[in-house]
Formats: structure tokens, sequence, C-alpha cells
């Protein structure tokens, strides 16, 4: 799947803090993703979600379980404006309506919902579209994170009286109950935790009606640029996308835009992107899609990615993910 969600580098940067009391380098959790050390340095630090999960997908090859452990990190002071603007507000119920109508700011992968059920409210996440291979990874991530900001609101522990998870029980399923410290629930319909419909009218600790009204105006303005940006670059990324066989060029796909070059460029900068940047990744992500046919040889790989010889293509590949097209599809 070609992503063209943007999201800032929050959730790398506790992947490799998280790894770093491990004395794992941060090269081998950053590999394929086009993320470079100085990014993270950045003021503006805006990738794409295919990057992320990249970054993740390393993680998970080392530690299957990380899901829950990264979403205990991530507190409600990771979210930018969006979290002031939830720390905020004058109850839980307002902070959660707030949250879940920016899914671009909060970063999802899920359509997340609040749904009544008695005396009982529902987070619900599903409609989750994304590689297969990080479904219960991201599932974690998101209930466990949208549990930790619920605590960070309260200034308190939210109390659930249930959680449930779409996939399997997975090996480390005992690391559920503690987490969530309440019953778990496995091949259920969907995604979700529930907890006490009072918890919604909880005033939150640190609201304040002024700051909350500034903040939630920044969101609305935030969110405005976040999705035009989104639209343009997912027409760059389709654009460039159907033409990986015979690229454009930098000048080519600016006139299939409509606009200068030097547009392009400067666009491409403001998200810490490139031409080069953006065409390696849907290299990257169409290469790993062919490699899974054992059948097609690698040197037509190579000329459907639009290398002229099949060496040029090893060599990138190798640059993108660590290791030899060979090896990965082994």
């Amino acid at each position: 799947m070609l992503h063209s969600h943007l999201t800032t580098l929050n959730a790398v940067s506790l992947v490799l803090n998280t790894f770093k009391a491990e004395g794992l380098s941060s090269a081998a959790l950053l590999a394929g993703s086009g993320i470079s050390p100085a990014d993270l340095e950045r003021s503006d630090p805006r990738i794409t979600t295919s990057q992320e999960m990249q970054v993740c997908a390393n993680a998970v090859a080392l530690r299957p379980e990380i899901g829950l452990e990264l979403g205990k990190r991530m507190h409600v002071s990771a979210y930018g404006m969006l979290g002031y603007a939830l720390l905020s507000s004058a109850t839980l119920g307002d902070a959660l309506r707030l949250a879940l109508q920016y899914p671009a700011l909060l970063g999802t992968l899920f359509d997340l919902r609040l749904e009544e059920h008695g005396e009982l409210i529902w987070l619900t996440a599903n409609d989750y579209n994304d590689s297969p291979s990080l479904a219960v990874f991201n599932a974690e991530l998101c209930l466990m994170s949208m549990k930790v900001i619920c605590d960070d609101i309260l200034g308190r522990p939210l109390q659930l009286e249930g959680v449930r998870f779409a996939h399997p029980a997975p090996k480390h399923q005992a690391d559920y109950t503690p987490s969530f410290e309440c019953p778990v629930e496995f091949n259920a319909i969907g995604h979700g935790f529930a907890f006490s419909k009072s918890w919604l009218a909880h005033a939150s600790p640190l609201a304040d009606p002024v700051t909350h009204r500034a903040m939630a105006e920044r969101c609305r303005r935030e969110n405005t640029e976040y999705t035009g940006r989104q639209a343009w670059l997912g027409r760059i990324r389709q654009l460039l996308a159907a033409q990986l066989n015979a690229a454009p060029g930098l000048e080519g796909l600016a006139r299939q835009m409509k606009c200068s070059a030097r547009t392009l460029r400067r666009h491409l900068q403001e998200l810490g992107s490139s031409y080069q940047d953006l065409l390696d990744e849907l290299r990257f992500e169409r290469a790993k899609q062919l490699l899974n046919n054992d059948e097609l040889p690698v040197y037509r790989i190579a000329e459907e990615l639009g290398f002229s010889e099949t060496a040029s293509f090893r060599h990138a590949f190798v640059r993108w993910s660590g290791v030899a097209p060979s090896h990965f599809r082994t």
C-alpha cells in the first residue's frame, strides 16, 4: 500500500529511545525508512506513515511484543498542539470527542469511535488497511496509547471494564491483562476498550477554557494544513507510482503537477523529503511486493522499477533494506 499520509517523528524517536537502553544502534531501526539521524533534529519533522511503519517493522522483527510497551510511552505530550488541547479540555468526554475529530493529528491508522452500550462506552478502533504483518502491533499500540492519553487527561488511571482485539491471542498474551488491568478478549469482532459512561463527565485537572479555545483553533488550522499536504503528497506519489519503469525526473514531475521544478523542490523540502527520496521509497515498496513472487526473476523486477542494470537495483535494494534482494526473498 502506498501511503500519502503524513505524521511526525514522535513514534520513531520513541522506538529509538526504547531500544537505546539495549545497546541497539539507530541504524538497524532506521534501515529502509529513508530517515537519517539528522532528521531527528529537525524542528518540523514531517514524515510519511510508510517511513514510520518501516521503523516499526524493524522493531517488531526484534521484539514482537513491542507494541504494548511503546503504547505505554505514548503520552499526550507526544501529540503537539492536539495534546495541549486535550489536556485543557473541560472533561474526558470533551477531550476524546475533540481527538476523534482530528485523526490526522492523532496519527491513527484506525477509524476511532465512541460507542454507547448501556452504561458502558466503547472506544473502538476498526477499518485498519495498512500492512497485515503489523496489524497486531498497530492494534496494541493504538489501544494502549489511547488508554495512556485518557490517564494523562484525567490525571489518574482510567478504569477499564474490558478490552477486545480482533486478532488471535499472540505468544505474549500474558502481557495484555497487566497492561490494561481488565479482562481481555481475543478473536473479537473488532478492537476496542470499554469504560463506565460516568468517566466522560470527569473533569480534567488541567482544564483551562482560554487555553483550550486557543489550542482548539490551532488544531483546526493545523488539520487543514495537514490534509492539504496529504492530498498534494498523495497526488505526487500516485503519479510517480504509475511510472516507476520510466520515472519523469523532477522537471517532468513538476510539469505533471502544473508547477515549476523550483516550487516542487521547495514543497518537498518543507516536508523533509525530495524527489529522489520519494522515488526510492516507492521503488522499495514495489520491489518488496514483486519479490514475493518467487517466479519473477530479479532482472525483470529491476526493469519494472526503471533500473537499466540489475546490479544497480541490487545495490539500491541493499541500501534501502540492508540485505540483498535474494536474501529478502528467502
